[in-house]
This record gives structure tokens, sequence and C-alpha cells, in this order.
């Protein structure tokens, strides 16, 4: 079963809400799915994290990571931002990537954080910096069909 039929179906086993928060998780092969869903109506849902762990990825070498993040970077230009790499943490095994450039209003800058670690995950994270208050994690607010293609292109890249 693809990632985007296990991924309709997981979406149809929940009841549409609009508060609260919902633990999506599952498993296709050797990986991982985890969505931290805090909406989900009939089009769209938002969510404060989506990651998705694969064995294969699992103890990879900096430039394989580099080689992954620069793949995801190519695969997802369907989001509000461009992503790129930004960052390379040799000692914590961990390529970050961000939105580039970031949607900048008066007084805020809000970007998707993305991580590909060691670890075997491969994360997205949509972060708001408010001048003078630091960064925050928002919901990032994205359609069905956008998430399945998330998933779909970080479960291509992790291999």
């Amino acid at each position: 079963m693809s990632w985007r039929d296990k991924l309709r179906d997981e979406l149809a086993g929940i009841s549409l809400f609009s508060m609260g928060r919902h633990s999506l998780r599952a498993r296709e092969g050797n990986q991982e799915l985890s969505v931290e869903l805090v909406a989900l109506d009939s089009l769209a849902c938002a969510f404060e994290r989506l990651a998705l762990s694969s064995t294969t990825l699992a103890g990879a070498s900096v430039d394989r990571l580099k080689k992954t993040a620069e793949a995801l970077s190519s695969r997802v230009n369907y989001l509000m931002e461009p992503v790129q790499p930004i960052e390379v943490d040799p000692e914590q095994c961990t390529v970050q990537l961000r939105s580039v450039p970031p949607q900048k209003d008066e007084d805020k800058t809000s970007y998707y954080e993305l991580l590909v670690q060691r670890s075997g995950e491969i994360s997205l994270m949509r972060y708001e910096h408010v001048d003078g208050q630091g960064r925050a994690p928002v919901p990032a607010h994205v359609t069905r069909e956008v998430l399945a293609r998330l998933v779909e292109d970080f479960s291509a890249v992790a291999g």
C-alpha cells in the first residue's frame, strides 16, 4: 500500500475537529509516520509536527544526510515558501532546511523548518518569530493532498 493510500485511510478514521489534538501514527515497511494534528476538516488539516523515521536513513553519514536534504529541497517545491538546506551540524549529524525566503509581515517572520537527522528521522515544523519575543512553533496549514505529498516525498528521499 502506498503512503498516500495509507494516509487517506488513517485520516478517514479520525473525526473532523477544529480544537484539540490527535496523534496519527502509521507504519509502512521500514518507515514510521508521526503527525501531530491540531485540526482536520474534509479538505485540509493543521499540524504542529510531521515526522517520518526510516531505518534505512538511520546511522547515515553527514554526506548522505546532506544529499537527502538536497533531494528533499528539490522535491518539496509546493509549500508557501521554498525550502533549502541552510546549516549542517556534523557534531549532531543533522542537516537543517528552512524557508528561503521566509514569510515576513510587519512584526513577525514565519518559516518552515525541516531536519534530516542521523537518527533516521525527517521532520517538518512551522515557526513564527515575533519581534522582541523570539520564535515559537505554530501550526502548519496544508490541504490533505499536500500532506500526502509531503509524506511521499519524505519517504522517497529516506529510502
